[in-house]
């Protein structure tokens, strides 16, 4: 497998956890055996699910950074990553919380994204 693409494969799964670690707990209200969870307990959790999420993000980095051997530079890997990050957190807005709408802003700052991604990886 290329190490571009298995560099978007861990950073897409470490982002999925990063989003239910950082935002998941926001639905713990309508879950009956988490709703007496204190501020503690919530932080644990999601320091849990966020290890999940370092376990797929260190090795893509080390292995898409071009210091490394990979094809991509510093820039063009934290781009890549914001990229992803934002895909995978509209998905979850959208299809997890269902209370959230997707707007016309919104999809302006996607294209926005697109044209950085672009700009970073122009030569």
């Amino acid at each position: 497998m290329p190490k571009s693409l298995l560099t978007i494969i861990l950073l897409t799964l470490s982002n999925i956890f990063m989003t239910f670690a950082w935002y998941g707990h926001l639905k713990f209200k309508e879950i009956p055996k988490f709703q007496s969870f204190g501020l503690m307990a919530i932080i644990l959790i999601s320091w849990g699910i966020a290890l999940l999420e370092y376990i797929f993000q260190v090795p893509a980095n080390k292995i898409g950074y071009e210091g490394n051997g990979g094809p991509f530079n510093l820039w063009q890997l934290k781009v890549i990553q914001e990229f992803i990050n934002l895909s995978i957190f509209t998905l979850f807005a959208i299809f997890v919380f269902k209370t959230e709408d997707l707007r016309i802003n919104h999809i302006i700052g996607f294209l926005l994204l697109i044209l950085a991604v672009y700009f970073l990886f122009k030569k």
